[in-house]
């Protein structure tokens, strides 16, 4: 076998198109992930605010009154309000439940729609 087949079959590597492809990959994931966060991180805050306020009230008024006060204390809570809210009753136990959607922007004409939806425990 001459120097040069031999060569050649031992290289291995990534072509300048192929890093470049990855390099798209990689940016569109990391661009979603950077603008999806965000509304994942509220929905989670919502949701624990949900759990927390079940037991401070036992009226329909008291519960959205306390929501409402923890969304002054919680920034990050802006797709919802207490009027957002379904509260109902379920074997004694308050049951607190909400949805909304939400439309995140990847680029200019294109978004993402996210619904989301959650109850008390």
């Amino acid at each position: 076998m001459s120097d040069g087949v031999r060569n050649r079959q031992g290289q291995r590597g990534i072509t300048l198109f192929g890093l470049m492809f990855w390099a798209v990959v990689v940016g569109f994931v990391a661009l979603i992930g950077m603008r999806v966060l965000p509304t994942l991180n509220e929905y989670f805050t919502i949701k624990r605010t949900i759990n927390k306020i079940t037991t401070e009230g036992s009226t329909v008024p008291e519960i959205r009154a306390a929501f409402e006060r923890q969304k002054d204390i919680e920034y990050s809570i802006s797709s919802i309000s207490g009027k957002d809210l379904n509260i109902t009753k379920e074997n004694d136990k308050i049951v607190v439940s909400f949805a909304y959607d939400k439309e995140v922007e990847l680029v200019k004409p294109v978004y993402l729609l996210i619904k989301f939806e959650g109850r008390s425990n």
